[in-house]
């Protein structure tokens, strides 16, 4: 029953992309020709997900289960690790991003845009002034994360300081003055 459901959604929208006029198709193809770092992007994260959620749960892990002097050894096998996976795992996962693109991104595109919709999303995407204004996002977020942390900084710290002292708590931990002072 699901086999059948499944090939039934792929004649679905084989038909609808089969029924695009070759112009508009040829607009389409070129949506995700531009689109196409996009794809690769999300397919990334999507592939790096369970690797940066497991990296985070050995750090943990790391500092709870490891003798100290173990720590860096065991650290840099598990990056070693982490990055084989990444290594074979996003290059196929983006792959087939870009082969599922067509019949999904592409059969979207091709029923809620017309030809000149397409066409206008073309001339905005190979705009010089949007190359420009993709080429500052870094700049732009870096420039608004720097100012954001300096003013909220003030604000934030003490509440980050009274979170972690909850947390020590709840954990049964010393409370950070005391660390401190038991550490000098």
């Amino acid at each position: 029953m699901k086999n059948t459901f499944v090939a039934l959604l792929l004649l679905a929208s084989a038909g609808a992309y089969a029924q695009t006029s070759p112009a508009k198709q040829a607009l389409v193809d070129k949506m995700l020709s531009l689109q196409r770092p996009a794809i690769e992007q999300t397919a990334q994260v999507i592939a790096e997900r369970p690797a940066l959620q497991m990296m985070q749960q050995a750090g943990a892990a790391l500092q709870t289960r490891v003798a100290p002097e173990k720590r860096e050894a065991i650290a840099k096998e598990i990056q070693a690790d982490l990055k084989k996976y990444a290594d074979e795992v996003v290059p196929l996962m983006q792959q087939q991003a870009v082969k599922l693109a067509p019949a999904t991104v592409g059969v979207m595109l091709a029923e809620k845009f017309t030809d000149d919709e397409l066409k206008q999303l073309i001339a905005i995407i190979e705009s010089p002034v949007n190359r420009k204004f993709l080429q500052m996002g870094g700049e732009m977020q870096k420039a608004l994360a720097d100012k954001l942390v300096a003013d909220m900084q003030a604000t934030v710290d003490p509440k980050v300081k009274a979170l972690a002292t909850a947390m020590d708590k709840h954990l049964g931990l010393p409370a950070p003055a005391a660390k401190s002072a038991s550490g000098s």
